[in-house]
């Protein structure tokens, strides 16, 4: 990690430290304490499956491309279930989480950029979330955020929200499944860290593995097998260029859960007002990022 002489000085959260770091361990042992006594019992491997699923999507098409971005409209169970499941992912408040990421949007690689990959992978990853928060911008929260009474309520009750829904219910589930240590170490340690670092990689990986195929300004970059770990997030080049498009992968055959799941709602009418860009604008910047790579150096 490369820290400049001001950053060296920043001081270490270390509620956010200690649980980044001791999550880990913990599922690790819980999870080897149940696989002993019990083996694998394939109704938590499920249960941990699904928490997976939805707690990692409701990051990716709730707190990203519908709180951050503003992609498509969601009614308000939608919402509700994106804020509820986001929380029990433990990536913060949705409120916080929607402001970082517009700061990194705004200040892509610089020195503002929350998780600007400059600064090495590992500060990019999850470095950056061991300090306290010494950017301005990222406090001062946007209005859309603020006016929103249910992502307030979220913001308000957030650690609350977390625990119940991401530990204390995986708990209970697992225990009418056989084993309430089983649902606590699977679906919920075990998977709380896997969410954790298959969500870090957008910040990290897609800004190091893959091409850019729509622009070279950023490090952003497209990747289909980040794309798997990402939830569909790992088309990052084409996202850091058409960002309001609730897509990222925009081929048919492109793996894009999120996607799937926000065009799935909108046939339902849970969600509406789906933004896409214009294919015209699409193939003018591949076009034009091809021409560049003709240009003589």
């Amino acid at each position: 990690m490369k820290l400049n002489q001001n950053e060296s000085r920043l001081e270490i959260d270390w509620v956010n430290t200690l649980f980044l770091t001791l999550t880990p361990l913990f599922a690790i042992i819980l999870s080897w304490f149940f696989f002993k006594t019990h083996g694998p019992v394939l109704s938590q491997i499920l249960l941990a499956i699904v928490f997976y699923f939805i707690t990692g999507i409701s990051i990716t098409a709730g707190y990203h491309r519908l709180l951050s971005h503003r992609a498509y409209q969601a009614g308000s169970i939608v919402k509700c279930l994106y804020l509820l499941f986001g929380a029990a992912a433990f990536q913060n408040s949705a409120l916080k989480w929607a402001a970082d990421h517009r700061v990194h949007h705004r200040h892509v690689d610089g020195e503002k950029d929350p998780y600007n990959i400059n600064k090495g992978f590992f500060y990019a990853h999850i470095g950056w979330i061991f300090f306290k928060e010494q950017n301005t911008e990222t406090s001062h929260y946007p209005k859309d955020l603020l006016n929103d009474k249910l992502v307030m309520w979220q913001h308000k009750h957030y650690l609350a929200i977390a625990v119940t829904i991401g530990m204390i219910l995986p708990a209970i589930i697992g225990h009418f499944l056989g084993s309430a240590i089983g649902g606590f170490a699977l679906a919920g340690l075990a998977r709380i860290v896997l969410v954790h670092h298959c969500t870090f990689f957008i910040n990290s990986l897609c800004h190091i593995v893959g091409n850019r195929p729509y622009t070279d300004s950023n490090t952003a970059r497209d990747s289909y097998i980040m794309a798997i770990f990402s939830y569909g997030e790992g088309y990052h080049n084409y996202h850091h260029y058409f960002p309001s498009d609730y897509r990222n992968g925009i081929r048919w055959y492109h793996f894009d859960p999120t996607k799937w799941l926000i065009k799935s709602l909108s046939f339902i009418g849970l969600v509406k007002d789906l933004k896409k860009v214009p294919e015209k604008l699409i193939v003018q910047a591949r076009a034009e990022m091809q021409n560049k790579k003709l240009q003589p150096a």
